[in-house]
């Protein structure tokens, strides 16, 4: 829903949706108008999943690489990731509930089937997810410029976690201290990171080369 919309009409629509367990988030008028792809809407917008959320406790068990993302709000992004996810070999992928791009059909698209294979699992609270992965027996690797070591010089657990941040934000300062170890993909140029699914890609086939 945009910012300081009000009225009867519209809290019967945010009764509705908690009544219902539906997630309700608060945005700006110009995050609306790019979910929309339209100025014309009337401030209020639904987002339904192309497909069923798995469950963490069903997924973790068979899993050798969980990748978790720490707010990828662009669903071409998102949908990169999973499909290059799938391809390293990763068992699963963890999306966070708020401020996060959902499992939209912009996603499906740019994941090009890899959502017909690849469990995605969305998270209420992804610090809390971290933890429990850990108690788990999976070793939480961060993706973060300011990581001490290079993501190909370190050999990965058997049983792996990834987590990237979104675009501009990274990860949060508390996902960063539920991580095991900040890894660093080294910059030659001026630019000082990559495009969340560009280093996605480099970061998991560095994992997957590391288990062939």
């Amino acid at each position: 829903m945009a910012r300081g919309l009000g009225g009867g009409r519209v809290q019967e629509v945010i009764d509705l949706a908690r009544g219902t367990g539906t997630p309700v988030r608060f945005e700006d008028r110009a995050a609306m108008d790019r979910l929309a792809g339209v100025k014309s809407h009337q401030g209020i917008i639904a987002l339904g999943s192309e497909k069923q959320y798995a469950d963490l406790e069903d997924v973790a068990p068979h899993s050798p690489l969980i990748v978790v993302l720490d707010g990828v709000e662009d669903p071409h992004n998102l949908g990169a990731i999973i499909r290059t996810a799938h391809a390293a070999g990763a068992g699963a992928v963890v999306v966070s509930e708020r401020r996060a791009a959902g499992l939209t059909e912009t996603v499906a698209k740019a994941a090009a089937g890899a959502l017909e294979h690849l469990p995605v699992v969305r998270a209420t609270n992804i610090n809390q997810t971290l933890r429990t992965l850990k108690d788990m027996g999976y070793f939480v690797y961060g993706l973060d410029e300011r990581g001490e070591t290079t993501y190909d010089s370190v050999k990965f657990a058997d049983h792996a976690v990834i987590v990237m941040g979104g675009e501009g934000k990274g990860l949060h300062d508390l996902v960063k201290r539920n991580c095991d170890m900040l890894l660093k993909i080294p910059m030659a140029g001026k630019i000082a990171s990559l495009n969340v699914s560009v280093a996605a890609g480099i970061t998991l086939f560095a994992w997957a080369r590391g288990r062939a």
